[in-house]
């Protein structure tokens, strides 16, 4: 895995230019954070979803390209040997990835990447990008309440909602590692939350990259100069 992943500059409306943003939404199976994810991107122009790669079969309804990249083991591991992944991690007993090049063209592209994985992701995301990186976590009102959630699907039989539940718990143990903890008692709430730190973020004065050569500007009309 290389060391570093390089960030486009963005231009906002007063000529400013600062670095692209990798977000970050992690939660519990059931918690939420795809139903919020879907909304940023609907609302956010500038905003484009970073499409994992994985080793776990494609379910009905899914579009390979759209939903995951499906590949079989020996191709994951090849990307990996290849170092075509910014991270990757054992999930379920799958393997799950988020392609490189894909993030760095749509950061080029001008837009900002949002990323829906699990802590070993992120913290693998964050020791590559650093500062770029804004790591978000989703928690459930309840266990109770995350476990009423996934018997809601009807997708996932006994056992794989118990190995979720079982996992919810490791996950929420690792809430000390992002930058934002949210609890996602109220749908609409907690995505009004998400978009509100999405916008902070965007606004930081270490991303505005073309901050000091505005203020060099203002000075040299500085009655002192």
């Amino acid at each position: 895995m290389a060391a570093s992943i390089q960030t486009d500059t963005h231009a906002d409306p007063h000529g400013f230019k600062r670095r692209g943003l990798l977000f970050v939404l992690s939660s519990p199976s059931g918690a939420g954070k795809s139903t919020i994810a879907r909304k940023l991107l609907a609302s956010e122009a500038d905003l484009a979803m970073s499409v994992s790669a994985t080793t776990r079969p494609m379910r009905p309804g899914e579009v390979d390209g759209k939903d995951y990249h499906f590949v079989d083991l020996e191709g994951f591991r090849r990307m990996v040997a290849d170092q075509e992944f910014l991270e990757w991690a054992h999930v379920f007993g799958q393997r799950y990835g988020t392609p490189r090049a894909p993030v760095e063209a749509i950061l080029k592209s001008g837009r900002d990447v949002l990323f829906d994985i699990d802590w070993q992701g992120a913290q693998q995301l964050h020791q590559i990008a650093g500062g770029d990186v804004v790591r978000v976590f989703i928690l459930p009102p309840s266990m109770e309440e995350l476990e009423r959630r996934l018997r809601g699907r009807a997708t996932d039989s006994e056992e794989i909602i118990t190995g979720r539940m079982a996992r919810a718990a490791g996950e929420i143990a690792h809430w000390d590692g992002y930058d934002y903890v949210l609890c996602n008692d109220d749908a609409d709430a907690c995505y009004a939350k998400v978009r509100t730190i999405l916008h902070a973020e965007r606004m930081k004065r270490s991303r505005q990259t073309g901050l000091i050569g505005f203020i060099r500007k203002l000075n040299r009309h500085h009655p002192d100069d």
